[in-house]
């Protein structure tokens, strides 16, 4: 009965995170795949959840305090003007946020234009919309834009621009000069701009976001998607599943198409945690100030960890809670490889780096084109406790079955 399935349901497998997931559970590790903290949310934030819950805040609800706080948010941070009432819409998280973006504004056939390595999400929600995915290769290892490759993506069929700085998995934030390399291809070759901006707040050794709106003629064709999640350490709940509150910031004529897909798919955003979040975004700048500083040491303690059993970190994070962390050129094992003994001798578990990459990263040909770095890479999440990070640094250290360093030398 698989012939039922539509084409596109045919090309989604299983993640590869998952089937890891399952190893890394039978081998009671740690976890240290997957972006979501495993420490507390604010309890300002739970309390005003539960607050919400039991004034019955429980039905069908748009709690229009997001967007008017939103509105100066982005006016303090970026300078935008934006009308609360027209241009923002709240959507279940970031991730339906930029799925509906794309619904709003790709047709079939239409390009869109990814930084590579990427998420996986945004490809996916590109094919359910009939669009091609075209990905420009970022040169590693620190993951720097190459103007001539991004200028010879666009075609007459190129749609928009997808960004996210700063980015997963590898931690770059895009400098100014980049940012207006893209924007300037954006206003030249009339591309829309889709951004998931969700890692606004967490950046490192004074790197500041700027938002790809912000820049000269950007704001009218460029569509912000951000959420409550990474902020405020919500992700995930006991329940299993997020508070799933984002938005999405546009001119108003694709705001209201955005909005009236969010409709037509979930209806509305939890109604208690719309409440909550507007509680979250009253946060006062120490909080943010706190975040930072604490996800930097986090930080540096996991990439003085991976530099000290034999990764080779050739790029630090400058903003996310991610470390892009290569495999030793004198180790054989591929990325799969690699995570599979770290699970079953070490005790921890990462992501093999290969899910973010893709194969047709440029016009060049296949074979002209040198893709074996996407299967030398691992990803680790630091959004962790430090009792965590503490417990899968002594699992790296001192496991008594794991042989890095003489996996590392097999065929040295």
């Amino acid at each position: 009965m698989e012939e039922k399935l539509s084409s596109v349901a045919k090309t989604f497998t299983p993640s590869p995170i998952q089937e890891l997931s399952h190893l890394a559970q039978r081998c009671n590790a740690i976890n240290l795949a997957e972006g979501f903290p495993d420490f507390p949310a604010p309890s300002h934030i739970k309390n005003a959840a539960v607050s919400a819950i039991n004034s019955d805040f429980n039905q069908y609800r748009h709690v229009q305090g997001i967007c008017d706080h939103l509105a100066k948010i982005v006016k303090n941070m970026h300078g935008l003007d934006v009308n609360p009432l027209t241009d923002i819409a709240i959507c279940c998280g970031q991730t339906e946020a930029f799925a509906a973006a794309v619904f709003a504004i790709i047709d079939r056939g239409d390009e869109v234009v990814l930084f590579d390595p990427s998420y996986e999400t945004y490809e996916g929600c590109i094919a359910m919309a009939g669009g091609v995915p075209v990905f420009v290769a970022l040169d590693p290892p620190h993951w720097t834009l190459d103007p001539n490759k991004l200028m010879k993506s666009i075609t007459g069929r190129t749609k928009a621009i997808v960004l996210n700085s700063p980015q997963n998995p590898t931690g770059k934030v895009f400098t100014k000069d980049e940012l207006e390399i893209i924007a300037g291809i954006c206003r030249t070759r009339d591309c829309l701009a889709i951004t998931d901006e969700v890692y606004e707040h967490i950046t490192f050794d004074n790197e500041k976001h700027i938002s790809l709106a912000s820049f000269p003629g950007m704001q009218e064709r460029t569509i912000i998607t951000s959420s409550l999640s990474k902020t405020f350490s919500v992700t995930v709940l006991v329940t299993g599943a997020g508070w799933r509150v984002g938005w999405a910031i546009a001119p108003a004529f694709i705001t209201s198409a955005i909005r009236n897909i969010h409709v037509k798919i979930t209806d509305s955003a939890p109604a208690p945690f719309q409440e909550a979040a507007l509680t979250a975004l009253r946060s006062p700048p120490e909080y943010f100030e706190s975040l930072r500083r604490d996800y930097e040491a986090k930080r540096d303690y996991i990439v003085k960890l991976l530099a000290g059993v034999g990764f080779k970190i050739q790029f630090k994070p400058q903003g996310s809670f991610f470390l892009f962390a290569e495999i030793p050129e004198n180790c054989p094992l591929s990325d799969l490889e690699y995570v599979k003994e770290l699970i079953q001798q070490a005790g921890v578990v990462a992501v093999p780096g290969r899910g973010f990459f893709h194969t047709n990263l440029s016009l060049k040909k296949s074979s002209e084109v040198d893709h074996s770095y996407q299967k030398r890479y691992i990803r680790f999440a630091f959004c962790k406790s430090n009792a965590t990070l503490a417990a899968a640094a002594q699992k790296l250290l001192h496991s008594k079955g794991l042989k890095l360093h003489s996996i590392h030398k097999r065929d040295a």
